[in-house]
């Protein structure tokens, strides 16, 4: 590892643990030449992960989309930041964990819909409403039922 410091080619690793996000290692390093500390992050890297739209386009896979949409279902909800993270990186792991090369939408949905009822019931009535599009009243009522009945 080069010193970001003096550009030296020579740095020994002082300390290792793993990162707060559990999915990465933190590594405390040192340079030979100047005596400067810094620290590096190692990450592991994954195949890219295609997900395959409802119209059938093709488009990478962004974690900022499944957040952007739990967010929003979880407005004005007694949800914090680190449940939503917390529910987002289940979703995540579940999704690398299949090692597919392509997803649909329609899976990472259910997922998150599975994960959204366990957390909190209103929040989980709204990414319903928007994912499965209702398309009336009546099949508003119907998910609240079935909500209800659990």
């Amino acid at each position: 590892m080069k010193c970001p410091f003096c550009g030296h080619e020579n740095t020994r690793v002082i300390d290792s643990r793993p990162a707060e996000d559990n999915n990465s290692i933190r590594r405390r390093r040192v340079c030979d030449e100047c005596d400067k500390r810094f620290t590096t992050y190692e990450k592991i890297e994954t195949i890219p992960l295609i997900i395959i739209k409802k119209d059938n386009n093709r488009e990478p896979y962004d974690r900022a989309k499944i957040e952007a949409g739990v967010l929003r279902a979880c407005h004005k909800r007694p949800i914090s930041v680190s449940q939503i993270n917390q529910l987002v990186d289940e979703v995540e792991n579940e999704i690398f964990n299949r090692e597919e090369k392509e997803i649909s939408s329609q899976v990472i949905g259910e997922l998150v819909m599975d994960k959204l009822k366990d957390l909190e019931a209103v929040a989980y009535v709204r990414f319903a409403s928007v994912y499965r599009e209702f398309k009336d009243i009546n099949t508003f009522m119907d998910e609240l039922k079935n909500v209800l009945k659990k």
